[in-house]
């Protein structure tokens, strides 16, 4: 009995060698481009560029297949970041993708809340917080402002706010806002 544990002990000990030195050795490593491109993206997880996330974007501009001028968040700040990054010139931000607007945060008017859960099932990175038939409300650290929530809401209580850079939420660099950029 004793020598039947010793033996499958010393299997598991060899297996787990191999297996641990396979994982070392056999390392796929990410696209190091592709993970500094997605660092420079807004991280708003719209679809307004045509991909469904910030991830496949960067993918996309990594492999040639997108252009840097797509996101309408990120604005020319990011343009411009990711032209420095890659050794390409910037472009203004593609017109068919939207315009730059400074930084919103839904609200829901909690009042006219009918409890639909639309709005739950829209947002990409789950910041409402609500239940069937109970009101809802955004968690505003959470939210992006991608603005997915408004259009499926039926009852129309969901306003985009802008959020007001305050010496908490200021970022260096803080990008231009839309009438501050010159070409």
């Amino acid at each position: 009995m004793l020598t039947a544990i010793l033996i499958i002990a010393a299997l598991a000990v060899f297996f787990g060698l191999i297996l641990g030195f396979g994982a070392i050795r056999l390392k796929v490593e990410g696209d190091p481009v592709v993970d500094q491109i997605d660092a420079l993206l807004p991280q708003t997880q719209c679809g307004q560029c045509g991909f469904p996330g910030c991830r496949p974007y960067a993918e996309a501009i990594a492999g040639g297949e997108a252009d840097i001028n797509r996101c309408p968040p990120g604005g020319q700040a990011t343009i411009q970041a990711l032209a420095d990054l890659l050794g390409r010139d910037p472009k203004p931000l593609d017109p068919e993708r939207g315009t730059e607007k400074p930084r919103e945060v839904a609200y829901i008017h909690e009042h006219l809340c009918i409890g639909c859960t639309l709005c739950i099932q829209a947002c990409p990175v789950d910041a409402i917080l609500g239940a069937a038939k109970q009101m809802h409300t955004i968690i505003e650290k959470e939210c992006t402002g991608c603005e997915l929530c408004v259009a499926p809401c039926p009852v129309n209580c969901i306003e985009m706010i802008e959020v007001k850079p305050t010496v908490k939420t200021w970022k260096w660099p803080f990008p231009p806002q839309p009438e501050q950029v010159t070409e």
